[in-house]
């Protein structure tokens, strides 16, 4: 477990959650916080994706009109 999983296991121990649902919840955390960076990952990548697309109809726009 990585360090903030303990400190989130130990927190929900200290307010009398049972050890192996203190666990369970502290691994759902990891799994949702690996899920939103994938998706942040993503993002970036179509955003790059996009402003290549505009840079490139703008530039056939540009040699059609010229």
């Amino acid at each position: 477990m990585t360090v903030m999983n303990e400190e989130v296991c130990d927190a929900l121990k200290s307010v009398g959650v049972d050890d192996e649902k203190a666990r369970r919840a502290a691994k759902s955390l990891t799994e949702s916080d690996s899920r939103l960076n994938k998706l942040d990952t993503d993002v970036t990548l179509l955003k790059w994706m996009v402003g290549f697309n505009l840079a490139l109809t703008a530039a056939i726009l540009m040699k059609l009109t010229l």
